[in-house]
């Protein structure tokens, strides 16, 4: 059964919502909503989602759910996305719950400041490139001697992870710096067969 999903191209959350749908081979139908123009807060859209955010998923049978680490573990329900040891799946969660709290609101910020908005450096909040730089090193740090995040294989915890930090040349944020970080986005991404998004420096 097809399921559709609203989103925007422009939003990596909504990004990483087609990457599993894909990687898995589940059949969806995208509809653009444009953050741009303020489409997520018209009436239409509202009756859909009304909390005005993307991305949305709409079953067959017409119902829905939001958010998208919600929507990554419902999709990947039942897959080797999922880890079967139950230590394993906690910690897929706690990575889960770090991106939303931590990672997403500097990395994915600041790539939203200075790439999307085009902000000058005086217009933005000094203290999100340094913290930016300590999830990035957080990440490093974790994935010294490891290829994925969680036990020995992909996991949604990867997918969620690596669908801002690709990005993060584009918010002036240089994976060169992080060797080990770097290394587990391009296996993320080969894995997800997708083209590179970081710079070759």
């Amino acid at each position: 059964m097809t399921i559709t999903i609203y989103g925007d191209s422009y939003s990596a959350h909504c990004d990483k919502v087609r990457f599993i749908a894909d990687h898995l081979k589940i059949p969806y139908r995208w509809i653009r909503i444009s953050i741009e123009k303020k489409e997520t807060q018209s009436p239409d859209f509202l009756k859909i989602n009304p909390a005005g955010e993307l991305p949305v998923m709409v079953l067959a049978d017409g119902r829905k759910l939001a958010q998208s680490n919600a929507i990554l573990l419902f999709l990947a329900e039942g897959s080797a996305l999922i880890p079967d040891d139950a230590l394993d799946r906690g910690l897929m969660h706690q990575w889960l719950f770090w991106e939303q709290l931590t990672h997403n609101p500097v990395v994915g910020y600041l790539r939203f400041q200075r790439f999307l908005l085009q902000k000058p450096e005086d217009q933005i909040d000094p203290t999100l490139a340094p913290r930016a730089d300590r999830a990035l090193a957080t990440m490093d740090s974790h994935l010294q001697g490891r290829r994925y995040f969680v036990g020995e294989r992909l996991s949604v915890a990867d997918i969620a992870l690596v669908a801002y930090t690709r990005l993060a040349d584009e918010g002036g944020m240089s994976l060169s710096r992080w060797p080990a970080l770097r290394a587990w986005v391009q296996r993320v991404e080969s894995d997800l067969g997708l083209a590179t998004a970081l710079s070759a420096a």
